[in-house]
């Protein structure tokens, strides 16, 4: 294996907003830790990608009208296909279920807090919100669920960075909003957090709280780096989350949230589907052995769809 050095440094691509620079960071970090490098042996890139361009995703505008997840990542992986980048660092809610033909995804940092964060300036939890408040979320999931147990809610789209979001509530654009407490936990604001909710309570996306790191599947270097900082568990319990993902034909446009933690020697997996509008919930779970992983996803995802019935999915035809 061939390591990185300050005249041919390994190239880091990544998104340029302060959590996806993070998470390089931690990224870069773990590499030099692991292989008794220097920094100057890594470079950061920053790609521009289409989730990033805010002409092309106004506000109203649905995410699926402009590339689903791919929003985050194509960019990005033809830069590492094409050589340009040698690895790319990702936040795994954001990842498709299938990697480019030449690409592969097999390295996971460590999980980080997988819960949703309830962010407002004046109430404490959403069951302090009062009647007929206006709550901001950009994720469907989010707004799905808390339409199902909050339909006296008012949900309105709330897109932007930590900082815009809380600019927003400032100026009383809504009363709270929903953001990641692993995001929050790597930028250091985990206190903006009025409550962190517990996965019963709102079940959380698939891989949230997951980094994922992408390389050239020939690329045998890279390979050695990456298997050295590589989370075992992590990815065991990815495999089981995103098979679920991947039955279900989930989006970031489909109200999906699922969540395996480790239970014993195996794995519980729960998942929940819902109608956008939160006027239907189906949540079933699986346990089963750490090797069965991916296959239980499956499983699952077929009985939830099962119970659904044909019509459930109707809206995402239109």
């Amino acid at each position: 294996m061939t390591q990185p050095t300050a005249k041919t440094p390994l190239k880091i691509g990544t998104r340029g907003s302060p959590l996806a620079l993070a998470q390089a960071f931690e990224t870069r970090r773990r590499l030099m830790e692991a292989h008794g490098l220097s920094e100057d042996a890594f470079e950061i890139v920053i790609i521009k990608t289409t989730g990033d361009d805010r002409a092309m995703i106004a506000a109203d505008r649905p995410l699926k009208e402009v590339g689903g997840k791919g929003l985050f990542t194509r960019e990005i992986e033809e830069a590492l296909l094409s050589g340009r980048i040698d690895i790319a660092v990702h936040s795994m809610k954001d990842m498709p279920v299938a990697q480019p033909e030449g690409l592969v995804l097999d390295c996971y940092l460590p999980r980080e807090d997988v819960r949703d964060a309830f962010v407002s300036r004046d109430h404490a939890s959403i069951a302090d919100l009062p009647e007929g408040a206006v709550v901001g979320s950009s994720s469907l999931r989010r707004r799905a669920q808390l339409a199902n147990r909050r339909p006296d809610l008012k949900l309105v789209q709330f897109r932007g960075n930590v900082q815009t979001r809380l600019k927003k509530l400032d100026e009383g654009v809504a009363a709270a909003t929903f953001l990641a407490m692993a995001g929050l936990n790597r930028l250091g604001m985990g206190r903006i957090a009025r409550a962190a909710i517990a996965p019963e309570d709102m079940l959380p996306a698939v891989a949230q709280g997951a980094i994922g790191i992408e390389r050239r599947l020939a690329d045998g270097d890279a390979a050695g780096l990456l298997a050295a900082i590589h989370h075992g568990q992590t990815g065991e319990r990815l495999s089981a989350e995103r098979a679920f993902l991947a039955e279900l034909d989930g989006s970031c446009e489909t109200p999906i949230a699922g969540l395996a933690l480790h239970d014993g020697d195996g794995l519980w997996l729960r998942g929940e589907i819902l109608r956008p509008d939160g006027s239907e919930a189906i949540a079933g779970d699986r346990r089963c052995a750490v090797s069965d992983a991916a296959a239980a996803g499956q499983d699952l995802a077929r009985e939830l769809l099962a119970q659904a019935g044909p019509g459930f999915f109707d809206w995402r035809q239109g």
